[in-house]
């Protein structure tokens, strides 16, 4: 068997990230390990299931976002909390036990419970429309927040005390807490229901936990996760992601284990001495990129195991719709460049901009925090200004204006946009528009370049990739004062173009999902030993 042990945490927390229906959502969910699951699951590569370490009421909810509802999985916080249910349950907060005389009211983000005038209750519902949080108030004042499972019930229940959260309860399925986590860290075991449920090949076994307090949640989920490793066989793999908040725990626990650990972009500094120890004592190292692969092997500390590059995303062809738009669009990534690199950028495509009418530039971030959008425009408006252009070629389109109401200033075309893209759907869809990828950042963004690749779409870059190749599919630009020339050499030569759609499309056909297969079950069958979890068979 394979576990898969994933790093989806809420900054750091043993908590899962799920979010409002109506707040944006400012981060991706998908990694390497949503990739593997998909890949796995997809292929049947191989018996696999995902070990949670996570506090995750919704989590049924999120393995529907990706596309892997029915996926194997074994939660620590439902051995922890007891709980037996493995399927949702639909319930609505009308089922819930309100005082007489509540009156609901419907706003357009939430449903508020008004009793004798006053603010009772403020009922959050998740991006399923399914109640996942009431907020309790008296007096103004929020006193609890009841935190319900996908599955029908009350998961964690957090008091205030004068609007100051005071403490955390988990709760079993019938509402009993079994634990409780104080705002200091350390965590009290409820003395009458003291036992939690681990499933073995005898059936369910309620085992009695070791100590009536704990300094920190770890410590609990070290205890509980000890006890649940001891039902698996040696022969087990795990394959871990790379990620600080478990790093240190899976180290203590998985020892003698066989073990892979994934390496996910900057989810985890390679710099840091004992961090690759840690990882060093696994079996295999897997990377997303051959970038963070060389950075590995140049820090040392992991010369004992195996090391290698597996792409989390498969190379597809889907040729982009570029060519049918009456504007050349230029991708051009802003999050990771220095505020010094970008104006200068941004002179030299201001520059190219003025030769070329029909070109615009999409500066392309994944954040999306508010005011992020008016941000970006600023700087390069500062920018262009600053270098005698007009600073109204970055600005905000004005939808509420009809045309013939356009002023003089309306009348100057956008020539920068922002593009604000998080998940891997909305970032397809700006990637299809683009004619060409210009990514000035060290390292380049993985998943825009196999995208590119995808969809045959030329990449401007300042050093060779494993995903663009100089003279075929893109060019190498190491200082930024040739951006012109490298924009003007497949911009306005269409051959030029063409010959690098042909050959991305060639290059990726050497990262396809067959591809990513063989890799993964090269490195099962080197590490497995066992024909048991051999992949393949």
């Amino acid at each position: 068997m394979l576990y898969f042990i994933p790093a989806w945490y809420l900054k750091n927390e043993w908590k899962e990230n799920e979010q409002l229906w109506h707040i944006r959502r400012t981060q991706t969910e998908t990694d390497d390990t949503v990739k593997q699951v998909q890949l796995f699951q997809r292929n049947h590569i191989c018996g696999y299931e995902i070990l949670l370490l996570s506090h995750a009421p919704n989590f049924r909810h999120f393995l529907h976002r990706q596309s892997v509802f029915r996926a194997p999985y074994w939660s620590v916080f439902d051995a922890i909390q007891g709980v037996r249910r493995r399927k949702q349950a639909m319930f609505s907060f009308h089922n819930l036990n309100w005082p007489r005389d509540t009156e609901f009211v419907y706003t357009p983000f939430s449903v508020i419970a008004m009793l004798l005038g006053e603010m009772y209750a403020n009922i959050e519902f998740g991006e399923y429309g399914n109640p996942i949080q009431v907020d309790l108030y008296r007096n103004g004042q929020i006193t609890r927040k009841n935190i319900y499972d996908d599955r029908g019930f009350i998961s964690c229940t957090e008091v205030y005390e004068n609007g100051k959260k005071a403490y955390e309860q988990y709760l079993t399925e019938k509402g009993v807490w079994k634990l409780c986590r104080f705002t200091d860290g350390h965590v009290a075991v409820n003395p009458h229901s003291s036992r939690y449920l681990i499933r073995t090949l005898r059936g369910e076994e309620e085992i009695p936990f070791l100590k009536n307090t704990y300094t920190s949640m770890e410590e609990v989920i070290e205890e509980v996760l000890a006890s649940w490793l001891r039902t698996t066989r040696q022969e087990d793999i795990f394959c871990a992601a790379a990620h600080g908040q478990h790093l240190p725990l899976l180290d203590r626990l998985l020892e003698n284990r066989r073990t892979i650990f994934s390496v996910f972009q900057n989810r985890l500094s390679l710099k840091d001495e004992k961090s690759v120890q840690a990882l060093s004592r696994g079996d295999c190292i897997v990377t997303d990129s051959e970038d963070n692969l060389e950075l590995l092997l140049r820090t040392g500390g992991a010369e004992k195991n195996t090391k290698v590059n597996i792409p989390p995303y498969d190379t597809r062809v889907d040729p982009g719709i570029s060519l049918q738009l009456p504007v050349q669009k230029i991708l051009f990534p802003v999050d990771h460049l220095a505020p010094e690199d970008l104006a200068e950028a941004v002179k030299y495509l201001a520059a190219y901009l003025e030769e070329n009418k029909d070109a615009r530039v999409c500066l392309f971030t994944r954040n999306a925090d508010f005011g992020r959008e008016d941000a970006i425009l600023k700087q390069v408006s500062e920018s262009l200004e600053k270098n005698g252009y007009p600073p109204e070629w970055a600005r905000k389109a004005d939808r509420s204006k009809a045309e013939f109401w356009l002023d003089a200033e309306d009348q100057i075309p956008i020539m920068f946009m922002v593009e604000q893209c998080v998940d891997e759907l909305s970032v397809s869809k700006c990637v299809r528009q683009q004619r060409i990828f210009v990514d000035l950042e060290e390292p380049p963004d993985l998943f825009l370049q196999i995208s590119c690749v995808g969809m045959g779409i030329p990449q401007i870059l300042r050093s060779v990739t494993q995903y663009m190749r100089p003279g075929r599919n893109g060019r190498i630009c190491r200082d930024i004062s040739q951006l012109g020339e490298n924009l003007r050499y497949y911009l306005e030569n269409l051959n030029n173009w063409n010959t690098a759609m042909i050959q991305s499309f060639e290059l990726g056909k050497t990262h396809t999902t067959q591809y990513l297969i063989e890799q993964w079950k090269e490195v099962i069958d080197r590490i497995g030993h066992s024909k048991s979890i051999t992949a393949g068979k």
